[in-house]
């Protein structure tokens, strides 16, 4: 069975500017941009007029500590003006006259983290950390960045650290709980979550257009289970105000929208977000994608009741079960009470992209698999075997948006656990001949009964923008592995000509993502 839809560790409790994708919470910056109300959708305009002040004020002297602030304002304001190679070399030279200073340091790691250069920010945010270890600021933007990178022991000693100099700070706190809920220990990191999102479970992303822009209200869950949305929520294209669903004072007012985008979308996990999110829909007039009540029902075991009895297509038994029953002496008995036969799956709920997923291949091996899963509950799934008669295992991927079906890509491997980033597509150029014809011809390679199966899962689940992994069988069957919204629409490598007929296809997705929304804010009357 192939498993790949994608959970940024990161995404577990706030989008960030690029998205939740990017560092995990919106880094902390101390000068900020000065725009008068009158051009709050246009940032660029105030931003320049800003440099321009900056300059003037430069270019009259003054004392050392004011031109330094000055000056570190500067340099963040090029940042944020796109002129990435100007604000380096504006951070460079501050730093070489004042190697310690905080601002300059914590701000140049901001700048470097947000255009990708994430090692480089983790050295500034650590030579931050050297000269001003009390201040929490670097700690929680350092853990962040290790956070993204899945080296959460050592995000939490930051974030400890950071909540040891001021146990307060809500960063902090966003980051521990984000922590502790990856590693399975919910009630924990709810706690954390309530201290982190408590009267800030709103925030307003920069918007960088140069017209108006379309205001959307973007509804998260504080645990992950979010979609990602860097790939299409431009943000020269829209505004968009971040709103934690589960933590929202639910007598609050809701900020101006035109629409919402509900990125709740692991059903297994964000239960309570999605309730929440529930309520907060109610309370609007405003076109809502992705309805939190059709999210409700992806869940995998509804998924496999539910979607079996659809013709074509094949979904694997699942069940919850403790995690200490299959840890004991009865589990396998109770594993073949339920019909399950060796080998089984075990995975922990709301994680994705392999991670706490394990085949297990006879009983023998039960208490040790399930040792390591993290939860106190774990789902057990049916193997569904997708090899084809070369050994080799097939996922196929196709994203469902606003009812039409997209095919974004094939991944085969000799795994049984199918990841497109582990597979042997980079080093056969025969898979990617094959993953190409399918992007050209998605029906012919699939055949008519699995494509119509396709369709019928699209109309049954009813979500505007979602994803279908699934393999297939010798007889054109559909064998699904999972059907939700937590798909990830991830780009080729750039500049690598072996992924150059992938490209066309994630553009079509894409665009196809940004049509929809446009559509729907356009139909909205206030």
């Amino acid at each position: 069975m192939a498993e790949g839809s994608a959970r940024d560790p990161c995404e577990s409790a706030i989008v960030r500017a690029s998205h939740l994708q990017e560092a995990p919470h919106k880094p902390v910056t101390q000068p900020q941009a000065k725009a008068s109300a009158a051009l709050a959708w246009r940032p660029r305009l105030a931003q320049e007029a800003r440099l321009v002040e900056l300059d003037m004020e430069l270019a009259q002297g003054g004392e050392d500590a004011a031109r330094l602030h000055i000056e570190i304002e500067r340099a963040a304001l090029l940042g944020a003006l796109d002129r990435r190679g100007e604000a380096q070399t504006a951070f460079i030279d501050i730093l070489r006259r004042h190697p310690t200073h905080f601002s300059a340091l914590n701000e140049f790691g901001t700048l470097l983290a947000a255009h990708g250069a994430i090692d480089a920010a983790c050295r500034v945010y650590t030579e931050a950390i050297l000269h001003h270890p009390d201040n929490p600021m670097a700690r929680v933007n350092l853990g962040n960045l290790l956070l993204r990178a899945n080296r959460h022991a050592e995000a939490r000693t930051h974030y400890e650290a950071a909540l040891k100099a001021d146990p307060d700070h809500p960063g902090a706190h966003q980051g521990l709980g984000a922590v502790l809920s990856d590693e399975g220990d919910r009630e924990a990191a709810a706690a954390h979550f309530r201290k982190g999102f408590g009267g800030r479970a709103i925030s307003a992303l920069p918007y960088r257009g140069e017209g108006p822009p379309i205001p959307l209200l973007q509804l998260v869950s504080s645990g992950g289970g979010n979609i990602p949305t860097a790939p299409f929520l431009d943000d020269s294209v829209f505004l968009t105000t971040v709103v934690v669903a589960d933590h929202l004072d639910p007598h609050a007012p809701l900020p101006s929208h035109a629409l919402i985008f509900n990125a709740i979308g692991d059903a297994d996990l964000c239960q309570p977000a999605l309730e929440a999110a529930i309520r907060l829909t109610a309370a609007t007039r405003a076109p809502v994608i992705n309805d939190p009540r059709a999210v409700m029902k992806t869940g995998r075991r509804n998924n496999a009741t539910e979607l079996a009895a659809l013709p074509g297509i094949i979904t694997p038994r699942v069940e919850a079960v403790p995690r200490s029953t299959l840890a004991g002496s009865e589990g396998a008995a109770w594993l073949r009470g339920r019909g399950f036969t060796f080998p089984v799956l075990l995975r922990s709920p709301g994680y994705h992209t392999g991670r706490n997923f394990v085949q297990v291949e006879k009983a023998a091996d039960l208490p040790a698999a399930t040792a390591d899963l993290p939860g106190d509950e774990v789902l057990a799934i049916e193997y569904l075997d997708a090899r084809a008669k070369d050994g080799n295992a097939r996922k196929f991927r196709v994203m469902m948006i606003g009812g039409k079906l997209f095919p974004l890509h094939l991944a085969i491997s000799r795994n049984w656990k199918v990841h497109y980033f582990t597979s042997d597509m980079a080093d056969k150029p025969d898979h990617r001949a094959e993953e190409m014809a399918f992007l050209e011809d998605m029906r012919g390679v699939l055949g008519d009964k699995a494509f119509a199966a396709l369709g019928a899962i699209c109309g049954r689940l009813g979500l505007d923008y979602a994803g279908i992994d699934f393999g297939l069988n010798a007889a054109g069957d559909l064998l699904l592995f999972e059907a939700n919204a937590t798909m990830v629409i991830a780009a080729p490598p750039e500049n690598d000509p072996r992924w150059a007929y992938r490209r066309g296809a994630i553009s079509a997705v894409i665009d196809a993502v940004v049509a929809m929304i446009k559509d729907r804010a356009r139909i909205w009357k206030p």
